[in-house]
Order: C-alpha cells, then sequence, then structure tokens
C-alpha cells in the first residue's frame, strides 16, 4: 500500500472571520510567566530554566535552535543568536505558553486576545506591516504581546491550538511569515553557504521527525523510529524535486514512491509520503501538513512504525513505511 501526499490549499477553520474591527480589546501586555518570559534572556537563564539542549541545530535566519525533546510532550524549540533568546518553538502539551494553552479552544483565543489583520512594527528607524490574509487569520494569527509577538498555529480539525511561537520583533521581520510592506531597510538573513544549508537541512530533517512523534504521542499513537535508508531516499527526493523545479510524487528520473524505495532496498510492507515546499523552516512545514487531511492521516496511520525525513534547502519530505516482521 502506498499513500502519497503533497501540500494542499487549507481551508479556513471559520465558516467566517470574527469582527475584528469591532473587536474592543487593547493589545496584552508581555507575560510574565511561562516560557515567554526567555525572550531576551541569556543562554545562561535559558539552561537554568531548561536544562542542557539534547541538540543544537541551525537555522537559516541568524539563530541556533536549541532542543528540548527528551520528552515529546514537552518538545521545545528555542532560538538563540549572540548568546539572547530571540525566538521560541513549542509544540509540548505539557509547556506553560501563558497566556495560551496547549489544546486551547480557537474561540477562546480570540474572546480574550487583540487580533488585527495587520502588525505594525517600528524598529531602528523602519517600518513595517504585516498583513493577514483570511488564511493567515484563521490558521496562524499573530498576538501582540507587549514588545514580542506570539504566532499562533490552530488546528483546523479539532479547532484548538497546536503550537505556538514567540519572536522578537526583529526575528518577525526576518522570517516574514506574511505579506510584508516596508519603508526603509529590511532586515535579510544571512546568506547560507553550502556548509551551513547541509547543517540546516540535518537540523530540520530531525526536527520535523522529532514534531511528527511529538503529535502521534498527542493523539495517543506509539512513536515512529528513525529509519536511515528511507531518509536518504526522502532526501534525494527533496533535491531532486529543487534540481528540477518538479513538487511532485512521481519523479520523471527515479520514478514513484514505490520504485524509489525499491531501488534503495527498502523493506517495508506499506509506505506513505508526503511532500512540502517553500515553508519558513521545519516547525512550519508540519504545522501546514498537519491542517491538511491526507498529510494528517499519513502522519497519524497507527499502521507505520518507521519515518525517514529528507530536507534539501526548502523542499520537505517523509517517507512513512510499515517494516516487514522478521
Amino acid at each position: 500500500m502506498i499513500k502519497e501526499n503533497h501540500v494542499t490549499e487549507k481551508k479556513p477553520f471559520w465558516s467566517k472571520n470574527p469582527d475584528i474591527k469591532s473587536n474592543q480589546k487593547t493589545i496584552s501586555e508581555r507575560p510574565n510567566e511561562g516560557i515567554a518570559t526567555l525572550i531576551g534572556q541569556d543562554v545562561t537563564a535559558l539552561e537554568k530554566e531548561m536544562g542542557t539542549p539534547q541538540r543544537i541545530d541551525e537555522s537559516l535566519y541568524g539563530y541556533q535552535w536549541y532542543i528540548y525533546n527528551q520528552d515529546y510532550k514537552r518538545y521545545l524549540q528555542v532560538g538563540v543568536e549572540n548568546n539572547e533568546v530571540v525566538t521560541i518553538f513549542a509544540l509540548g502539551e505539557n509547556l506553560d505558553i501563558a497566556p495560551f494553552e496547549i489544546g486551547q479552544p480557537v474561540e477562546e483565543i480570540f474572546n480574550t486576545q487583540y487580533i488585527d489583520t495587520n502588525i505594525n512594527i517600528d524598529l531602528n528607524g523602519n517600518s513595517y506591516r504585516f498583513e493577514l490574509n483570511d488564511t493567515d487569520l484563521n490558521l496562524r494569527p499573530i498576538v501582540q504581546l507587549g514588545d514580542i509577538y506570539a504566532q499562533l498555529y490552530i488546528d483546523k480539525f479539532t479547532g484548538n491550538l497546536s503550537s505556538v511561537r514567540f519572536l522578537n520583533a526583529e526575528t518577525l521581520v526576518k522570517l516574514r511569515p506574511y505579506e510584508l510592506v516596508y519603508h526603509g531597510n529590511l532586515i535579510e538573513p544571512p546568506e547560507p553557504t553550502d556548509e551551513s544549508w547541509k547543517m540546516v537541512e540535518k537540523g530540520s530533517e530531525q526536527e520535523i521527525f522529532d514534531m511528527t512523534n511529538a503529535f502521534r504521542i498527542r493523539n495517543k499513537l506509539k512513536p515512529l523510529i528513525w529509519d536511515e535508508l528511507t531518509a536518504e531516499t526522502a532526501y534525494e527526493h527533496s533535491k531532486d524535486m529543487k534540481d528540477n523545479n518538479d513538487f511532485s510524487h512521481t519523479s520523471k528520473k527515479f520514478g514513484s514512491l514505490t520504485d524509489r524505495l525499491n531501488k534503495a532496498k527498502v523493506v517495508y510492507q506499506a509506505a506513505g509520503e508526503n511532500i512540502a515546499a517553500n515553508y519558513t523552516d521545519g516547525p512550519a512545514a508540519l504545522e501546514g501538513w498537519i491542517n491538511s487531511k491526507s498529510h494528517r492521516d499519513t502522519i497519524l496511520n497507527k499502521e507505520f512504525t518507521h519515518l525517514g525525513v529528507g530536507v534539501y534547502q526548502k523542499y520537505y519530505t517523509q517517507n512513512f513505511i510499515e517494516k516487514v516482521e522478521q
């Protein structure tokens, strides 16, 4: 059995947008509790609070991801740049992400937080305005909390908060997750070298693997086991898609998922594939898959036992297999 899924257009969770203009709530203050308080603090404060990270991954945006994956229910990525915490991605359901909670109903968030279609930022004499479209508002709205921001990833199938990304203003401008209008100088992330791309890719692969398992455990499923041959197959497909500008499950050169797994001598009973392209990073790609039914079904397939992830630049491939019992 082969299941193949690629990114599809996300349908809004809301039947209509909330009446944002009539929302009289004011911008919330910066949290004084929870992991959001780490934004702006140094690595010493981070490690005092969270301990030593299990590993440190590179990113495309000038910061390093400190990865906390020892307990998937507390899965956390903390972005550190110049010894300072500049962003946090929280997926674990047992984390304190005040003023929010993983699993919190989206209606409650819209009723308690000021959410606008535009986010205006003045930084170092430059002005930036992010403009959110309907899909942004429904699936990944952003909330200003004092001098930091919280990008909320909404699970449209449950209507609950799936994860949150806290950022300072400069990091938000570098990531550019929404349509941006600006006056002055645009803050650009460093240009990646071939070597830095490789480090980012390897980190993204492991992050997607970890986050997939965290999401499976949240849904009462067993975690998957990393399979190196399958991961190599996934990487080659991501590279092939990038090199040939061909976003498809079937490669003109290497064929279908079945063809590619068989050529790599992967032994399996069933297999499935998710692909994505041009997402900001691994967390954004995973949240995109979660909000597409076919991708979500593959991630939550109880028959799969192993996973290989391959990332080439901003092309992402997950290959899932059910291993043949020996």
